[in-house]
């Protein structure tokens, strides 16, 4: 497995015991429909949380939370639907991400609660 792909594995790894101490009840993760994935979806307050994890290894180029894009976001929401249809869940949605960036020994973990809506049209 390529090195960045090592990165953001810990990435995702370290956002779920970050969701998980702050009260989030993970259902799954990397949920698969198609070619689109879900990086982690949770619950909290009797809602649904769809969570993009962006991981690098620096910001020198680009914030993780720029590399989403318009196009990421409608599959993401198509992917949503989805895994709303599959498991038939009734709960109000909401999309978050985390960014996971290097400092020193750490790392500095930014979770953007309501980070995007779904655009109208996005079937």
């Amino acid at each position: 497995m390529a090195e960045h792909n090592d990165f953001g594995k810990l990435g995702e790894e370290r956002a779920q015991v970050y969701l998980r101490k702050n009260g989030y009840i993970i259902r799954h993760t990397n949920w698969k429909y198609d070619r689109k994935e879900l990086d982690i979806v949770a619950e909290k307050d009797d809602m649904l949380i769809v969570v993009e994890v962006k991981s690098r290894s620096t910001d020198v180029f680009e914030h993780p939370k720029d590399a989403i894009t318009n196009a990421k976001i409608k599959n993401i929401v198509r992917a949503a639907n989805e895994y709303i249809h599959a498991y038939d869940i009734n709960k109000e949605t909401r999309f978050d991400v985390i960014t996971i960036l290097p400092r020193g020994d750490s790392f500095e973990i930014e979770h953007i609660e309501d980070a995007f809506l779904p655009p109208v049209n996005c079937r």
